[in-house]
């Protein structure tokens, strides 16, 4: 293994944990569901996708092989974390934010997440 493979393998292992511990430090110490939303999804995509990037260099150009897992997690992790973000916010929002204290939509449509309420609270009313 050269010099040069070593330190990037290192360099990204270390970024990786760096953003990794931030994001569960911000998990642990924000104090709403919204700004907590933000640490997990970084730690995620860049702390987890660091070390997959890694792992992928190693097997690549030290042991000379070629694995598929590490792309298969990447993937999963890419498409899973915003669709778990959008679902944590619209709880968030569900649980916390009335319908009569958000902001207009600039259209003649209400809120898609408050949708349903809306059309139960106002039958006659075309959404």
């Amino acid at each position: 293994m050269t010099l040069v493979t070593e330190i990037l393998i290192s360099v990204l292992l270390v970024v990786a944990g760096i953003f990794g511990i931030v994001g569960s430090f911000g998990l642990l110490k924000l104090p709403d569901p919204m700004t907590r939303l933000h640490a997990p999804t970084k730690a995620t995509t860049i702390g987890i996708g660091g070390v997959l990037i890694a792992s992928m260099l190693y097997f690549g150009l030290v042991a000379d092989s070629f694995s598929w897992h590490e792309i298969l997690i990447s993937l999963f992790l890419f498409l899973t974390a915003p669709i778990t973000a959008n679902f944590i916010a619209k709880a968030h929002l569900h649980r916390e934010v009335p319908v009569s204290e958000l902001p207009p939509t600039g259209t003649d449509r209400a809120w898609a997440t408050y949708d349903h309420d809306i059309a139960e609270t106002a039958p006659n009313r075309n959404l």
